[in-house]
C-alpha cells in the first residue's frame, strides 16, 4: 500500500482525514480509531481476546507520529498510544468504516456498555 498523500487532523482533534493517491479522502472519527486500535491492548493476541472499549465518545487525537515509511502512531487524549496504524489498516478502516462502526455499536449494546462510560 502506498503512503497517503495527506493526513489531516481536524481543528477539534476528533477527525482524521486520510487521502491516498487516486482516492477521495477517508474521514475517520477519533472514537473509531481509538476503539479499533491495532494495539494488543485492544485486539489481544487472538480474536477471542479482543476487547470492546467503552466510554470513548469524546476521545481526541493528541498527536500523530510517523513509523518508518509504512505507518503512524496515534496518541489519543486518554494517552493510549500503542497502536501502529499501517497504511493498509487505515485504508481498510476507510473502506469498512460504516460496517465496523455498526459492529462496534452492536457489541456495546450486547455487553451493556456505553460510548459515554
Amino acid at each position: 500500500m502506498t503512503a497517503p498523500k495527506e493526513l489531516r487532523v481536524s481543528k477539534d482533534r476528533k477527525l482524521l482525514s486520510v487521502t491516498f493517491p487516486d482516492h477521495r479522502p477517508f474521514e475517520l472519527p477519533a472514537e473509531l480509531l481509538r476503539v479499533a486500535s491495532p494495539s494488543a491492548e485492544v485486539q489481544g493476541h487472538s480474536p477471542d481476546q479482543r476487547v470492546t472499549v467503552p466510554g470513548k465518545r469524546n476521545v481526541a487525537i493528541l498527536k500523530i507520529e510517523p513509523v518508518g515509511n509504512y505507518a503512524v502512531r496515534i496518541t489519543f487524549d486518554d494517552f493510549h498510544d500503542t497502536g501502529i496504524f499501517t497504511w493498509n489498516y487505515l485504508h481498510t478502516l476507510g473502506h469498512e468504516k460504516d460496517a465496523r462502526w455498526n459492529a462496534y455499536l452492536a457489541e456495546l449494546a450486547e455487553k451493556g456498555l456505553s460510548r459515554d462510560r
